[in-house]
């Protein structure tokens, strides 16, 4: 495979959920660039969750064999308990482990708060959230398995949020709250499986792909005179390959911010100013002591899509 390579995932088991294009295919592209055997899981569901094919992941099992990688596909649901578990059953019954779980799936029902229905409300969270609970719930049970049968594992979760989880995103509602889930699903988790050899942590990534086309249109530009393409979906992969591979040891319940040739870590919520009176407060004491504590607090990033007041 072309470029620079070492082999960091030599040996390792990973599965990627949406993998059939954008996000998820560079991350299984790039697995299978640094030794990673590849389970490719995708519905081939358009942008909206419609439809269905099997096209994508084989391609993209196509695409790993060529590069002389080796990928089997899977075509579950993995919003399902019987998607999910046949996952995990992929992964062992063509490779014998699963070290690595990459949670990537997902599509967009866009609408303003008062035009949003639950069934777009609630397409979204399915995809989303319980896309990345149900595969992380059994490949959990697998490897707490092996470390009570003396098998420790050094496993791997890495979860797909975004900066409309973190911040808010207008017109995205659904998809900011299940973001916005997914972290606190990424929290629980590493406090939950660590004692089982397992990491978990979370990626808030920004790249092109179908579902951002609208949201970056004004970013996409070509690639620049030195031919670095700064919304590539590929350049968030190398993060992610390091957190799903042995190396990242140590690190786990933590956001990272990558876009670009950008990796910030994100520093979630914290306490700031506080006031403690010692007694019950009344209403009026509380106001006048909360706009004290907004005067001395951190002003917040503002929510994408709101227009900077002049």
């Amino acid at each position: 495979m072309a470029g620079i390579r070492t082999g960091i995932c030599s040996g390792r088991v990973v599965a990627v959920t949406g993998a059939g294009r954008g996000l998820g295919r560079a991350h299984a592209l790039a697995f299978a660039a640094e030794g990673a055997k590849v389970v490719v899981n995708d519905l081939g569901v358009g942008l909206d969750g419609s439809g269905a094919s099997g096209g994508p992941a084989q391609g993209v099992v196509g695409d790993i064999a060529a590069l002389g990688g080796e990928a089997v596909a899977h075509g579950g649901d993995i919003a399902t308990a019987d998607g999910a578990a046949s996952l995990v059953a992929t992964a062992l019954d063509a490779f014998g482990r699963l070290d690595t779980l990459v949670n990537n799936a997902g599509f967009l029902r866009d609408r303003m708060l008062v035009n949003l229905g639950e069934d777009e409300w609630d397409a979204v969270m399915r995809v989303h959230l319980k896309g990345h609970f149900l595969p992380l719930k059994y490949a959990a049970a697998h490897w707490r398995a092996e470390a009570k049968a003396g098998r420790t594992p050094r496993a791997r979760v890495v979860n797909t949020s975004s900066g409309a989880g973190l911040l808010g995103s207008v017109g995205q509602g659904n998809y900011s709250a299940a973001k916005a889930g997914i972290v606190g699903l990424t929290l629980v988790a590493a406090a939950e499986l660590g004692r089982y050899g397992v990491q978990v942590n979370a990626i808030a990534p920004a790249a092109r792909t179908r579902m951002t086309e609208r949201t970056f249109a004004e970013t996409m530009a070509a690639p620049g005179d030195g031919g670095f393409d700064a919304m590539a979906p590929e350049n968030v992969s190398p993060l992610v390959v390091w957190l799903g591979s042995g190396a990242s040891e140590g690190v786990t319940g933590r956001v990272f911010e990558a876009e670009a040739g950008r990796i910030t870590v994100m520093e979630g919520w914290r306490p700031g100013p506080t006031a403690d009176k010692a007694a019950r407060w009344t209403p009026a004491e509380a106001g006048e002591a909360a706009y004290e504590l907004l005067a001395r607090s951190e002003t917040p990033q503002p929510v994408y899509g709101v227009q900077p007041s002049s």
